[in-house]
C-alpha cells in the first residue's frame, strides 16, 4: 500500500494514473499541510476514484487547538463525509507533549465510518510507546510517523519498534523522505505494509514575468509519477 500525499488536484490526478493506492489531500505545503479548501474537496471527490484522505488541520504550528479550532476540524470531518471521501487524518496533542486522547476519540466518532489516520503530530509527543497505546484507544485506523526524526530513513530502529508494539492493533505508516531510492529498505528492517511518499518534484510554473524577487516562489509542487512507479514496484510482493 502506496499512500500519496497530494497538495493539488493536478498532483492527485497524476498519483492516481501512476497507480497511487491511496491519497492524502492536503494544502499549503510549507505549513505541512492544511485543510484543503470546499472546492478542492469537491472537484477532488468527484474526479478521483481512489481512496482519498483528506487532512484535518485548520492551521499550520502546532497541534493545540482552541476550542474554537476544535468545532472548525468538526464541521470539516461532516463536510468530508458528506462528499463521500474515504477517511480523514487528524492529530491533537496536549500542552505536556501527551496525545489529546479525550478529543481524538471525539474526532474518531464523529468520522465513522471513515477511517482516522493519526498524523505527524505523533512525532512532537513525548513518548512514542504510550503515544503509540493512547492512539490506539482511540480507535485510530493508522499512525503516520518518521519515526520522531524530520526523515523516515533516518529512524528505522524506532519504527520497526513501533512496527513490532502496534501488532494488529494499529497500522504503522512510514513517511517523510520516503522515496524510490529507499523504500524497499525501509521495507525490510520495519515490517511495515502501508507506506507514505509527497514523491515531490517542484516545477517552474510557466508564468513568464515576474518580479526577480519572487522568482523563487512561483514554482508549482506536482508528484514525480515516474518515482511512485518505482515505489510501487519495490513494495509489490
Amino acid at each position: 500500500m502506496l499512500e500519496v500525499a497530494v497538495f493539488n488536484i493536478e498532483s492527485a490526478i497524476a498519483a492516481e494514473a501512476a497507480g497511487a493506492n491511496r491519497l492524502e489531500l492536503c494544502e499549503n505545503p510549507n505549513e505541512g499541510g492544511t485543510t484543503p479548501s470546499y472546492g478542492t474537496l469537491s472537484v477532488v471527490s468527484s474526479t478521483i476514484s481512489i481512496p482519498v484522505f483528506p487532512i484535518i488541520r485548520p492551521r499550520g504550528g502546532d497541534f493545540l487547538y482552541t476550542r474554537s479550532e476544535f468545532d472548525v476540524m468538526k464541521n470539516d470531518i461532516r463536510l468530508c463525509k458528506e462528499l463521500g471521501f474515504g477517511g480523514v487524518v487528524i492529530g491533537l496533542l496536549l500542552p505536556d507533549g501527551c496525545i489529546d486522547k479525550a478529543r481524538t476519540k471525539e474526532l474518531v466518532a464523529l468520522a465513522a465510518p471513515l477511517e482516522v489516520t493519526f498524523h505527524r503530530a505523533f512525532d512532537r509527543c513525548n513518548d512514542p510507546i504510550k503515544g503509540l497505546h493512547d492512539i490506539i484507544e482511540t480507535g485510530c485506523k493508522r499512525i503516520l510517523t518518521s519515526g520522531q526524526v524530520p526523515s523516515a530513513p533516518d529512524a528505522l530502529d524506532l519504527l520497526q519498534t513501533l512496527v513490532k508494539e502496534a501488532g494488529d492493533n494499529i497500522i504503522i505508516m512510514p513517511g517523510s523522505g520516503v522515496r524510490g531510492n529507499n523504500i524497499a529498505t525501509i521495507k525490510t528492517v520495519t515490517k511495515a505494509k502501508e507506506f507514505h511518499s509527497s514523491a515531490r518534484k517542484v516545477v517552474p510554473t510557466g508564468m513568464q514575468f515576474a518580479k526577480e524577487s519572487m522568482q523563487e516562489n512561483l514554482q508549482n509542487m506536482l508528484v514525480d509519477a515516474a518515482d511512485i512507479k518505482t515505489m510501487l514496484a519495490a513494495i509489490a510482493p
